[in-house]
């Protein structure tokens, strides 16, 4: 009877002790959901922590680049899921030398994603994770490039001898810079400052904060002075725009797929929006989407309550239309995806008559496309 005592609290210390390291993220890989017959718990992942570097991106991005269209074409996200696999998640363990020994066993075909599922206990939930973070993040679209006076003349002049059969290639109107219209294949996703725009920033997810309530920061911020055009990072639709008491001025853009929600915070005072910008509208990753400022902390509207100018940077994953809102929430840190981000920023013109920044070469996402003729065959 006595031994039962001593034991049966040795029992809770050890199951709630156990708890806690699952909720303090002691190994992401453990936190997939997993059917449960007693439970009947959905199978889908409940919890991320998105430690990748922008130097492992940067690597596994460049292996992705220079294979495609060639006979194994290797794709980054599968070699980032592999080394958080090995590594637990903990990209402080990264080594170069990890990702060309894998790379070079996915292209002498000793290795696939199967395999690698089979024979790695948390393959597959690092491939959805970071899968989920990435995914939308490169592949093919149509990027409206400058042509030079002279390559341009040259253009011409061998287009005129050949049939018109490059629908893509398009003519400027008169005084206007010549452009045209290339598939490219790459990083189509945006850095969420504008090019030329000076920031700065250190990782500060997780810090915390304490406006209404003890909280932690769930985003990136970022520095930079009033009145910055802020990008839009991914192609999606506005799902969110207007005031909140925390944020003030922001906007919330969901990915086409439905598993990223973008939440730029923050914006500016009287102007916080690129005009004509409405809830429902789809924007192509690079569109100009509103403005640096220091809105929030009020629950009235337009106030600038926030010490410093700063674009407040959320990412938000969704396995589950539950995670959207309330305690089930899964926010990512986005430090060093905004680092890897900033070799593709956005170049921006200003109109002196409205004030308003606007990109200057356009893309076209096929992303955009195939989500605006569904919402048309839907009648949406």
């Amino acid at each position: 009877m006595k031994k039962d005592r001593f034991i049966i609290p040795l029992c809770i210390i050890l199951i709630l002790a156990g708890a806690w390291h699952f909720q303090s993220g002691g190994n992401t890989a453990v936190q997939t959901a997993n059917v449960n017959a007693d439970t009947q718990e959905e199978d889908y992942i409940k919890w991320v922590e998105f430690n990748v570097t922008c130097e492992a991106m940067k690597k596994a991005y460049r292996y992705d680049l220079d294979t495609y269209d060639k006979e194994v074409h290797l794709n980054w996200v599968s070699l980032l899921a592999y080394l958080g696999a090995k590594y637990g998640g903990d990209f402080t363990r990264y080594k170069e030398q990890d990702m060309e020994t894998i790379a070079e066993a996915f292209l002498n075909q000793e290795t696939s994603e199967e395999k690698l599922a089979a024979e790695m206990t948390y393959y597959a939930y690092y491939r959805e994770a970071y899968g989920a973070v990435l995914d939308g993040m490169v592949g093919e679209y149509d990027m409206e490039i400058p042509v030079s006076t002279e390559s341009g003349e040259k253009q011409q002049a061998e287009e005129t001898t050949e049939d018109d059969e490059d629908k893509n290639t398009e003519e400027e109107g008169e005084g206007e810079a010549a452009t045209k219209w290339e598939k490219v294949y790459g990083l189509k996703a945006f850095h969420p400052i504008a090019k030329g725009f000076p920031y700065s920033d250190y990782d500060d997810f997780g810090v915390s904060r304490t406006y209404g309530y003890r909280r932690n920061h769930l985003g990136h911020d970022m520095m930079s002075q009033v009145g910055t055009p802020v990008i839009a990072v991914e192609s999606g639709y506005v799902a969110e725009l207007g005031w909140n008491q925390y944020g003030g001025w922001r906007v919330g853009i969901n990915s086409f797929d439905g598993k990223r929600y973008y939440y730029y915070a923050h914006l500016r005072q009287n102007r916080p929006y690129a005009e004509g910008l409405e809830k429902g509208d789809i924007v192509q990753a690079g569109d100009v989407i509103g403005y640096v400022g220091r809105t929030g902390y009020s629950a009235q509207e337009n106030v600038n309550n926030i010490d410093e100018y700063h674009l407040h940077f959320g990412l938000q994953l969704i396995f589950d239309e539950s995670q959207r809102e309330g305690n089930n929430e899964i926010w990512v840190n986005g430090y060093e995806l905004v680092k890897f981000l900033y070799q593709h920023q956005s170049e921006v013109q200003r109109n002196d008559e409205t004030k308003e920044w606007t990109r200057v070469y356009q893309i076209k996402d096929s992303a955009a496309v195939e989500f605006k003729t569904g919402q048309e065959d839907t009648g949406e």
